[in-house]
């Protein structure tokens, strides 16, 4: 009878997967795998912070509540020297299951939604995770938000090839991982499902919202049953009662822009700089990371704030009980450590070193503004939170989820007043001096320009072989060959369309290999009309698809 039951079942299984992949998901069967999507991605979430929490507990004896404080007890030998340790394991993991020794981000997930239809490598995915969870563990100085939406990204991607998803379908499952990473995480579901709207698929279409919410939900549910309905930040409760003090958050925004701009440039100038001295060196790339966890040792040391996520300095900060030039200090080497950690390919996410960097930058400020109008000493705190919001915020490209992040947390609109002015001014003035955001600046520096739009990323996905035709006899290319006007048969439209125009010619001949007099290796004609033709489509799919 079970035998029969279990048969009955799977072969009732194979049918529905069958059917969902030749005629894709209803919506009651996509709100559905919504929900397990959500739920994985929550578990994965849950588990990955248990894993780090008992990693760091074994190693350092504390949590990310006290870690700090106890590490700055430890003898400095072991200090110094697991995280080296650490950077040899990670080298290890990501030498031997990533193609270029690098761990995968929240940025791989944008270009899976962007380019991919919504998917991304797994195995290098899993890998970069684990890798992640060593580094936080360690003695890194990331955070693990990043790391946790990659990994619900993997889970999404594997759904995505088992059912056959179109491009739309893979890309809101992928949104909804990463709610539902985000919402585990904070426990906070508005803001995960803002989130994956806002940084992951970049649009707001109504028929990707539904199941978004449905995952960041189960996320969420996934979170409070292992750890309680707690924020992730328990912060004291403060109001705004002096609204003659908002020009002050403005001028905090300000601050607050500038400072994610420098924290985000001195990890692209650490990488740059890592490798040209690998480079100069020959260092291999397996021991690269063990590298730069000696320098982190060595500045934990003196600063052991900076192991870890940081949580336990973010709440000294919150609460006000770091003084001014001790903030300052703070945030300089924090960023320092950031910038090395991401230097030595080690892993981990930007979501909580902002946070922390920015509740210090808040904090700094806030004493300063104490001692110019003494009333405001009392709302030192406000200006903690404010700055928190406002420099992870920029360094995001997130202003509406971290706004909403902190009134979750909070549950006071004067507060979130406060916070929406800084975060205003910092998400626009950060936007403008880099692209956007610390994701679409690290996809621009890689060559993936989607921060300007469909207008410019779409040409990048269609293949010239796909739209080349046969040559015709009767036309000479050598003239266009001779001039350099002819194009790669595995280029993209990206790097065709230029050469249109450069050209002059309605056509470019496709070549394979070496080119001759006698036009061997000429594999076809792209015709510009053709290609025209191919982008045109796309756009109007991708309008509305983010207008449905």
């Amino acid at each position: 009878m079970l035998q029969t039951t279990v048969k009955s079942c799977l072969t009732s299984w194979s049918v529905m997967i069958h059917v969902i992949r030749t005629k894709g998901p209803g919506q009651l069967q996509f709100w559905l795998i919504a929900l397990f999507i959500g739920l994985g991605a929550g578990l994965s979430t849950v588990l990955f912070r248990l894993g780090i929490s008992e990693l760091q507990a074994f190693i350092y004896g504390a949590d990310d509540i006290t870690l700090a404080s106890t590490a700055s007890r430890l003898p400095w030998y072991w200090i110094l020297f697991i995280p080296v340790i650490g950077g040899l394991i990670v080298g290890a993991i990501l030498h031997r299951y990533t193609p270029d020794g690098r761990g995968r981000s929240v940025a791989h997930v944008i270009q899976g939604v962007a380019l991919d239809n919504g998917r991304v490598e797994g195995k290098s995915g899993l890998a970069s995770a684990l890798a992640s969870l060593v580094t936080l563990s360690m003695g890194g100085s990331t955070g693990r938000e990043g790391p946790v939406v990659h990994l619900g990204a993997v889970i999404s991607s594997k759904i995505s090839r088992l059912i056959n998803a179109d491009g739309v379908t893979g890309r809101n499952l992928m949104g909804c991982a990463a709610a539902a990473a985000v919402s585990a995480s904070f426990n906070a579901p508005i803001a995960g499902t803002i989130f994956a709207l806002e940084v992951v698929l970049r649009h707001y279409a109504i028929q990707a919202f539904a199941p978004i919410v449905i995952a960041s939900v189960a996320g969420t549910i996934v979170s409070r049953l292992t750890f309680g309905n707690l924020t992730e930040f328990d912060l004291p409760t403060v109001s705004l009662q002096f609204y003659g003090e908002l020009p002050a958050f403005l001028l905090l925004g300000l601050l607050c822009g500038l400072v994610a701009v420098a924290m985000m440039r001195a990890i692209f100038i650490a990488e740059d700089f890592g490798d040209k001295v690998q480079d100069k060196f020959n260092i291999p790339p397996l021991i690269r990371p063990a590298i730069a966890g000696f320098g982190l040792g060595a500045i934990a040391i003196w600063f052991p704030h900076i192991i870890g996520v940081g949580y336990e300095t973010t709440f000294s900060a919150l609460n006000g009980n770091i003084t001014f030039w001790v903030a300052v200090v703070f945030v300089a080497v924090k960023v320092i450590a950031v910038a090395l950690t991401f230097a030595g390919r080690m892993g981990g996410g930007v979501f909580s070193p902002s946070l922390m960097v920015g509740a210090l930058t808040g904090l700094a400020f806030g004493w300063v503004a104490s001692a110019i109008v003494p009333s405001a000493e009392s709302y030192v705190i406000l200006y903690a939170l404010a700055g928190m919001a406002a420099v992870s915020a920029a360094v995001l490209g997130a202003p509406i989820s971290t706004t909403l992040i902190v009134f979750e947390f909070t549950g006071d609109w004067q507060t979130g007043l406060a916070v929406m002015v800084a975060v205003s001014l910092s998400s626009a003035l950060a936007g403008r001096l880099v692209h956007r955001s610390f994701f679409l600046t690290q996809l621009e520096r890689a060559g993936v320009r989607i921060a300007a739009g469909p207008q410019e990323y779409l040409l990048a996905t269609f293949n010239v072989a796909g739209l080349m035709q046969d040559m015709d006899d009767q036309v000479d290319y050598s003239k266009l060959i001779s001039d350099g006007h002819y194009v790669d048969i595995n280029a993209t439209l990206e790097g065709a369309m230029p050469l249109f125009e450069s050209s002059g010619s309605a056509y470019l001949p496709v070549v394979a290999g070496g080119i001759d007099k006698d036009d061997a290796g000429i594999m076809g004609v792209l015709y510009e009309v053709d290609a025209l033709r191919a982008f045109n489509k796309a756009l109007v799919k991708t309008v509305r698809e983010e207008h449905d």
